[in-house]
């Protein structure tokens, strides 16, 4: 096994926990093998449009935030920005949930001394400001694909595959929808260009990149629902992207993957079905 992963600052979003497609597993194990001084939950950990249609909140969900509770009160910085699946929090904004700073937005200042504004990034999203009941529309059929991908998957792995997403695949198979992403990226990067910030940090279309637009640096910390990814600042101040399924096999017993694997209820429940 390899030594714990150390970082200036993570960024994760998009987590959705309280629905069935978070992948709270391997969140945990990746907050088990990274240690940072800061970290930044950009958004949509929780939630809680789901949770109003249908409570669902397993244990796994639970420990993800014992966990970030715990990495505040043992001395990581904790900010939670709000995102648009959990905006109620916003009534109450600023406050605080024990360590944890719960914001609107905030700067980060990198080790290389750029301000980079971190947002969910929602606010930026026509469909979200002008049609939001379209935006929720959306959100269901996504979460039906994300419940078409349990069944899949428990086929692919009884056949010995590995983990596919058919949301993910169609998102990028979409003309539509590479064309929402390309408009979404431009249209936040030009805010952080008039507002004279170095870079945007930002999550909301599932989407992890670390790009340039005119001068700006666009990063988006991706999800924990599709593709497992984080925005990592080094101590140098250069950023990263962290694909954890890519490398989670030299921290964990594949083995043992599907034992702490978020979908195992689903595939039980499969199973018992079948």
């Amino acid at each position: 096994m390899k030594p714990i992963l150390q970082y200036k600052s993570i960024f994760i979003s998009d987590v959705h926990l309280g629905t069935k497609g978070c992948q709270a597993g391997k969140l945990l194990e990746f907050f088990k093998n990274t240690r940072s001084e800061k970290l930044y939950c950009v958004g949509d950990i929780i939630d809680v449009w789901a949770l109003q249609k249908n409570f669902y909140w397993p244990q796994a969900h639970n420990d993800v935030i014992q966990k970030i509770l715990r990495k505040a009160r043992h001395g990581t910085e904790v900010f939670y920005v709000i995102g648009n699946h959990d905006e109620v929090f916003r009534k109450f904004i600023p406050m605080h949930f024990g360590q944890i700073k719960m914001i609107n937005r905030v700067i980060h200042q990198s080790v290389q001394n750029k301000k980079y504004l971190v947002v969910h990034g929602d606010a930026w999203d026509g469909v979200m400001r002008y049609a939001k009941w379209l935006s929720k529309l959306g959100s269901i059929a996504y979460e039906m694909l994300l419940r078409l991908n349990i069944v899949i998957n428990f086929f692919r792995k009884m056949r010995g595959k590995t983990y596919w997403s058919l949301a993910k695949y169609l998102k990028y198979k979409v003309k539509n929808a590479v064309k929402y992403i390309g408009e979404y990226e431009r249209t936040i990067a030009q805010y952080g260009k008039k507002k004279k910030f170095d870079g945007i940090i930002c999550g909301h279309i599932h989407h992890a990149t670390n790009e340039d637009f005119d001068g700006v640096n666009y990063l988006n910390c991706g999800d924990w629902v599709e593709s497992c990814t984080a925005l990592a600042e080094n101590y140098d101040g250069t950023f990263e992207i962290i694909y954890w399924d890519k490398i989670r096999k030299d921290y964990v017993n594949v083995d043992e993957d599907e034992m702490i694997s978020s979908n195992t209820v689903e595939d039980d429940q499969l199973k018992k079905a079948s």
